[in-house]
């Protein structure tokens, strides 16, 4: 459970915890060595267990295929977590038809740079540069963006701004929108004033009692997992800070399909200010979001001990949007 407390769930309670994880955990300053550039290597291009990135980053890739998928869904994790996250659902859509991609973004799993902020525009930009490798893979088949926590907010980031990826929809569980308005002035400015001085410090998240899932084991075995980040640098909270800021500050613009889930039960993004998102989302065109709260659901919906249901719910989801989809091509032949 250790790892997953040292990972979002630190930002959850990080500001007003801070000075008691210091004091409990011994942290000391990490200094990180310069990342070298990396020269430009073309086009960017999806291997068999890597995304090329268009400047020649190499960042893995799990693929779940289907023979001939109904729809394919992209799944961005969150964040000091990484793409193993969409194991197990990808295997519960792959029985339903439908074909399941996942990448470790920058600055997690087995990237160059494990713990480094990559910044929101190049978050966006990979998305991006990923979503059309899979379109061009599969021409004609419809693709899902789907986000968890920190990926939700790239998600959100990278379909509101311009030349964003032509998808079939996006969906969003338990989206990173904790804005700064919705913050307590004094963490807003202990995280600029440890931002501008002690960047590089790495703190833990021992002492901050959080549940972000009911499903103990699994907790367990994030733990033991040698790719989750345990210790977070400070500027990538800043990094993720701003990024929520955007996502939060986004939701109007948000105008394609959308499924938002969120539990009643979640510790790590707060009620308040996910509850503006929505309403905001919702003021904006809301003929086409499904919003849905789960009252035994907490942060790690897909890996709750009810996920289950929520995997269902997805395909579900997707499913009406292809009968609606099919309907509307039907009509426009008439």
């Amino acid at each position: 459970m250790s790892a997953v407390l040292s990972s979002f769930a630190l930002v959850r309670r990080w500001l007003s915890a801070l000075v008691m994880v210091l004091l409990i955990t011994g942290c000391a300053p990490t200094l990180v060595a310069p990342v070298a550039p990396v020269a430009d290597a073309g086009s960017a291009r999806l291997e068999d267990q890597r995304f090329v990135t268009a400047d020649g980053e190499a960042l893995g890739l799990s693929v779940w295929p289907v023979a001939q998928p109904k729809a394919i869904v992209i799944a961005l994790h969150g964040f000091n977590d990484y793409r193993k996250f969409f194991a197990t659902p990808a295997a519960f859509l792959q029985q339903q038809g439908i074909a399941s991609y996942a990448y470790d973004q920058r600055g997690f799993g087995e990237s160059r740079t494990p713990g480094l902020w990559a910044g929101d525009a190049t978050y966006a930009d990979d998305l991006g540069q990923f979503t059309r490798l899979v379109q061009a893979r599969h021409p004609g088949v419809p693709v899902y963006l789907l986000g968890e926590s920190m990926g939700g907010a790239v998600v959100i980031n990278a379909m509101t701004r311009p030349g964003k990826p032509a998808v079939a929809g996006v969906i969003l569980a338990a989206p990173a929108v904790w804005g700064r308005d919705t913050m307590p002035w004094y963490q807003t400015s202990l995280l600029w004033t440890l931002y501008h001085t002690v960047p590089w410090m790495t703190l833990t998240g021992k002492g901050l009692k959080i549940m972000p899932s009911d499903n103990i084991e699994m907790l367990r075995a994030l733990g033991r997992d040698p790719l989750v980040i345990k210790e977070t640098r400070v500027d990538a909270i800043y990094g993720l800070a701003n990024l929520m800021d955007n996502a939060l500050g986004a939701a109007e613009k948000l105008d394609d399909e959308t499924l938002l889930l969120y539990g009643q039960k979640d510790q790590i993004v707060p009620a308040e200010p996910t509850n503006l998102f929505v309403e905001a989302l919702l003021s904006g065109r809301p003929d086409n979001k499904t919003v849905a709260y789960y009252q035994n659901g907490y942060h790690m919906l897909l890996r709750d001990l009810q996920a289950p249901v929520i995997w269902r719910d997805i395909n579900a989801w997707i499913d009406r949007n292809l009968q609606r989809a099919e309907l509307q091509a039907a009509a426009n032949r008439l």
